[in-house]
């Protein structure tokens, strides 16, 4: 077995943002201590106000080569598109 530590995938919500991005990655024992090193690499000038931490190992990810396959069938699914339904002003940003 190897005596490198895992390797941790770093999203972070932006004060500003609504959703959390992948900003990069880093090598840490456990997640406690991943989310302590993401806070002092990653949001050095307090632009962040969530941390997620993942194990690389847990991601799972389609190949672009896939992607004909994977996503053609939702193209004949038109009721899908957001075009058929009228969002109320009350609702605010979606």
């Amino acid at each position: 077995m190897s005596g490198e530590w895992p390797l941790w995938e770093i999203f972070i919500r932006g004060q500003h943002g609504l959703n959390h991005r992948h900003v990069g990655s880093l090598h840490a024992p456990d997640a406690e201590m991943a989310v302590k090193h993401a806070r002092d690499v990653y949001t050095r000038r307090n632009e962040g106000v969530s941390i997620w931490v993942v194990p690389s190992a847990a991601i799972t990810a389609s190949s672009p080569s896939e992607k004909g396959p994977l996503f053609e069938p939702s193209n004949s699914k038109v009721y899908r598109h957001p075009t058929f339904f009228d969002i109320p002003e009350d609702v605010g940003k979606m």
